[in-house]
């Protein structure tokens, strides 16, 4: 049985360090998992394909995940990009979702 993985304030050797990193990274494609159901209710719901992009939101995403990240002390701008590249990625899984549930 696996050990319980440990927070990184009480990791005390590289092996406790990776096992966290790990179960973290399979904790994050979860979330991205639950982040692209909604690209594709998104997808589903809108009737434009041209609401598909909307770069207002796009950019209120990214702001807020900047913001988030300078409140917790993190690497702001390296997080921007993150997302920014994560919504990117997002729009065209959508665009290719709509374009597939619309197809003749």
């Amino acid at each position: 049985m696996e050990d319980a993985i440990k927070l990184p304030d009480v990791c005390e050797t590289m092996a406790d360090v990776r096992a966290g990193v790990d179960a973290t990274d399979r904790a994050l494609m979860e979330l991205l998992d639950l982040r692209f159901g909604y690209m594709r209710a998104a997808a589903r719901i809108k009737a434009d394909r041209e609401a598909v992009r909307d770069e207002g939101r796009k950019a209120e995403v990214i702001n807020n995940a900047r913001t988030d990240a300078e409140e917790r002390g993190l690497p702001a701008s390296e997080l921007a990009d993150i997302w920014d590249q994560l919504v990117e990625c997002s729009i065209a899984y959508e665009l290719h979702r709509w374009d597939s549930t619309r197809r003749d």
